[in-house]
C-alpha cells in the first residue's frame, strides 16, 4: 500500500517538477524510448539457449561480457568472462574493452539468468533485469553484433562454466 501510495504521489508531482526544472540538454528520453523500440525485435532474435552460448563464447574474437558492478564479477562469474559494470559504460570504455572492430560478436548474460537466486546473482525485478539495458546501450554505442543468454541455469551446474571468487 504504502509504495502504490508512493509512486502515486511521484506520477502526480513529475509534469509539476517537469515545470520548475530546464530539460537536461544531456539526456534524451525520447531518443531512448526509439533506441529501445528499434532494438527490440533484434534482441527476440539473439536469445541463445547456454550450449550455443558456450559454443560461441569459445570462438575467437568473441567476447563473454559481464556487466555486473565489480564486486558481484568478482564473487563470481562464467568462465572467460569479462567485466565492465554498467554504469562504466561510455564510448571510451567499450572500445577499450571491446577493440576496433563493433562487429566483434558479444555475449551477455546477468543475474536473472541464473535460478540460484543468491549472492553473487541475486534476482533482479523483471522489467528491470540488467540483460536489458544491456542489450540496448551496446547497440546504442554501436555495437550491433550482440547475444544474450537465454536460458535460466544453476550457477552450480558444471556445463555453465561458473568460476567462484
Amino acid at each position: 500500500m504504502r509504495k502504490t501510495l508512493l509512486f502515486a504521489l511521484a506520477f502526480a508531482a513529475t509534469p509539476a517538477l517537469a515545470q520548475i526544472a530546464p530539460a537536461n540538454p544531456q539526456i534524451d528520453y525520447p531518443a531512448f524510448q526509439q533506441l529501445t523500440a528499434a532494438v527490440s525485435p533484434q534482441r527476440a532474435e539473439r536469445l541463445i539457449a547456454l550450449d550455443r552460448f558456450k559454443a560461441e563464447a569459445a570462438k575467437p574474437g568473441t567476447l563473454l561480457l559481464d556487466a555486473r558492478s565489480k564486486d558481484a564479477f568478482a564473487a563470481g562469474h562464467i568462465a572467460g568472462a569479462i567485466n565492465l559494470p554498467l554504469t562504466d559504460f561510455t564510448a571510451d570504455s567499450l572500445a577499450a574493452v571491446i577493440g576496433a572492430n563493433p562487429d566483434r560478436p558479444i555475449l551477455i548474460y546477468c543475474n536473472n539468468n541464473f535460478s540460484n537466486d543468491r549472492a553473487p546473482v541475486p534476482m533482479k525485478s523483471r522489467g528491470l533485469a540488467l540483460n536489458i539495458q544491456t542489450f540496448i546501450n551496446l547497440v546504442g554505442y554501436g555495437y550491433p553484433n550482440v547475444w544474450e543468454l537465454a536460458d535460466v541455469v544453476d550457477f552450480d551446474n558444471p556445463a555453465v562454466g561458473w568460476v567462484k571468487g
